[in-house]
């Protein structure tokens, strides 16, 4: 049986305007993204003349996915082009001028502050290239980078990328463990890493961490060793293993800040995400270059910039995210970067050292775009029940925006009241780390908005919502959203088990070539998106398939909830039952107090939170007003916090193990793994109580 190859050759380009009505043919959605890479500097030698012709002698190429053999599809963008991404970063805006504009604007968490221009970037990525080279690293080789939000794992990501070779950045937070299964995994040459970091005011060993995970067997060759914590004069007390461990300060400090970019085709892998499933080991999703920073730079512009060109030099943009996270690649490093943004950066958390941190910064800095997870907004909302202080200017913002899961409308409404005026547009976008950039989103222009909802695909990119058959499902009815078009910017392969790539997205709908996105969806009457979480998170209730962010959507809507997980237990008569943990707008007093909101009296003289006068029940019969009587929690446990990835997305089923008392699957990508401990806590005491 013969193999269908897609290939569009490299036509002149057409401009192409898409709206959510008039949906791109195939020949206008590749036109579209031909065009959005010709914002690129494309070059056999970067910085010098650019291509006679087309950069790329082939748009698009595709080869289905094989169900037989059980691989997905090869997908390649640009061939035949060449480029260098931190030339497009960082180089070209120096070369066009604008050397003297602000890149980053840092803050860290104890409060030291630096400010860096594209020049001194440009100076310091070509530096750390010239180090990385001096220490063996070349094109292919792997670079695992374990550091926090600091102007260093910015730096040490752009050289990386500089020279052909293949970043994967690790949460400053995760334990030795984690970082140890994604050195091995990658088989990296060079591990970068710090003495410590600053968390919650206190100054955290990490060096440790680094040591235990490089101590097995692995390819790793040295350790660089950036200086965060440890006052100069107690260096020799930060344990270095000699001939591996090296000071960032020795190795990167003495290097020339000379240093010529080389292009390379368009299909160098640039990074490896590591994305944990809901079973199994983290997958390490590979990113390529250029199709990646077409569509992270395009729809950064067309997301965050100011639709007047002529005001962008005012813009000044904060992606909160950690660094490691895929939306920190595409909105905080490449996508700002290469559209010679000015962004702010800060290394602590948003509570440290009180919780009006945040506001301070949109202050100092006239932050305009400001995007975030619903998480911390709803950690706003908790901490700020009567509002933003006025003693706070936040005039400055011209859009928000969300990003990790579905935000709660309570959450969207306070969002925009309290932060953006009540005028500022708000982007709640919709994509992962699979597919590399934004898919749904309103567009930063509208003017009006459904609170909570991703509205429609951007230019460029196509979804459908289907059921298991295929078949598009009808507005109201829960289904599976499937990306049926998607950008140039979506993950190639899983990095050494390409048949996962292809059982978790492609298997399903082979025969289609869709992308499985694996959330569920469904359109309202308007035929506008509305994402209902992940479909392992799906709960059937008497056969009655409910959504999980709806029924915390309702319970968040209560004035006395400010965070909410919900999770599917086993049921012998319903199949399941639903179990909500939620999280009080005011801290509970003690642990023994598991059922009750502080500083409300419990119901009855009943502490545990169960019975008809309880605040269990108030909430049951607030959920059943909402949706109604069929998404009643059966169980409602009041809990500090609930597990949250670093992307913000709930760990719902933790929630269900923890509840059920079986085995906890992967925790390693927990950004409050505390939790786990406090929700143990109260279960047992809520199970005393009984």
């Amino acid at each position: 049986m013969g193999v269908t190859v897609t290939e569009i050759g490299a036509q002149a380009p057409t401009t192409a305007v898409a709206t959510a009505a008039a949906p791109m043919s195939e020949a206008e959605r590749i036109a579209f993204w031909e065009e959005a890479a010709l914002r690129l500097d494309w070059s056999d030698a970067p910085g010098g003349p650019s291509y006679a012709g087309k950069p790329w002698h082939t748009a698009h190429r595709r080869v289905p996915a094989d169900a037989a053999a059980g691989t997905g599809p090869e997908i390649s963008w640009f061939e035949g082009g060449k480029l260098n991404v931190a030339y497009n970063c960082v180089d070209r805006h120096v070369a066009a001028g604008r050397g003297n504009k602000v890149a980053l604007h840092f803050e860290g968490e104890p409060g030291d502050r630096r400010s860096i221009s594209y020049a001194d970037l440009q100076r310091e990525v070509s530096k750390t290239a010239n180090a990385l080279l001096d220490l063996g690293v070349t094109k292919g080789d792997r670079v695992v980078i374990y550091l926090p939000v600091i102007p260093e794992t910015v730096i040490i990501t752009l050289a990386v990328a500089r020279i052909g070779a293949i970043h994967s950045l690790v949460f400053g937070g995760f334990s030795a463990e984690a970082l140890k299964f994604r050195v091995e995994d990658t088989g990296a040459k060079l591990l970068v890493t710090t003495d410590g970091q600053f968390r919650r005011g206190v100054a955290v060993p990490v060096k440790d961490n680094a040591d235990a995970a490089v101590a097995g067997d692995n390819a790793v060759e040295h350790v660089l060793v950036v200086n965060r914590t440890t006052p100069a004069e107690e260096l020799d007390t930060v344990p270095m293993t000699a001939g591996r461990d090296l000071w960032w300060h020795d190795v990167v400090g003495h290097a020339s800040d000379i240093h010529e970019a080389e292009a390379f085709d368009a299909e160098t892998p640039l990074f490896i995400m590591y994305t944990s499933g809901t079973t199994g080991k983290p997958k390490g999703l590979v990113h390529t270059s250029g199709g990646y920073l077409t569509q992270a730079s395009w729809s950064f512009e067309h997301l965050f910039s100011n639709p007047d060109p002529a005001l962008r030099d005012q813009d000044v943009h904060w992606c909160t995210a950690d660094l490691a996270w895929v939306t920190a690649h595409t909105y905080e490093l490449y996508g700002p970067l290469s559209n010679g943004a000015t962004q702010v950066i800060f290394e602590g958390t948003p509570n440290t050292p009180h919780p009006g941190r945040h506001f301070e910064i949109i202050e100092r800095y006239r932050v305009t775009q400001y995007y975030t997870a619903p998480t911390l907004v709803r950690s706003l909302m908790g901490w700020f029940p009567d509002g933003v202080p006025a003693r706070y200017d936040l005039s400055s913002i011209r859009l928000l925006g969300t990003v990790g899961e579905a935000v709660n409308p309570e959450a969207w409404r306070w969002f925009r009241e309290n932060v953006g005026a009540g005028t500022a547009p708000v982007v709640d976008t919709w994509w992962q780390s699979e597919t590399g950039a934004t898919i749904l989103s309103p567009a930063p222009t509208d003017t009006e908005f459904k609170p909570g909802c991703a509205a429609r695909p951007l230019p460029g990119v196509g979804t459908r919502i289907v059921d298991e058959a295929g078949n598009t499902v009808p507005p109201g009815v829960q289904g599976f959203i499937v990306v049926d078009s998607p950008g140039p910017a979506i993950a190639r392969t899983i990095w050494g088990n390409s048949q996962r790539y292809f059982d978790s997205y492609w298997r399903q709908y082979a025969a289609q070539g869709w992308f499985l996105a694996g959330d569920g969806a469904k359109y309202d009457d308007d035929g506008d998106i509305w994402i209902l979480g992940r479909v392992d998170d799906t709960l059937n209730v008497s056969g009655h398939l409910l959504s999980t962010i709806e029924i915390e959507s309702a319970l968040v809507s209560h004035p006395d909830v400010v965070e909410a997980g919900v999770c599917p237990v086993a049921d012998p008569k319903t199949g399941h039952a639903i179990v909500a943990f939620v999280v009080p707008t005011r801290p509970l007093p003690s642990q023994a107090q598991a059922g009750s909101l502080a500083g409300v009296a419990p119901r009855a003289g009943n502490p545990a939170g169960v019975g008809p006068n309880s605040f269990a029940e108030e909430l049951r019969n607030h959920v059943a007003k909402a949706i109604g009587p069929i998404a009643k929690p059966r169980d409602v446990v009041v809990v500090p916090d609930v597990p949250k990835t670093r992307s913000g997305k709930i760990m719902r089923r933790l929630l269900t193990q923890l509840f059920e008392g079986s085995a906890l699957g992967d925790t390693t990508s927990l950004q409050n793994e505390p939790s786990i401990a406090d929700i143990q806590d109260v279960l047992r005491s809520r199970n005393t109580q009984k």
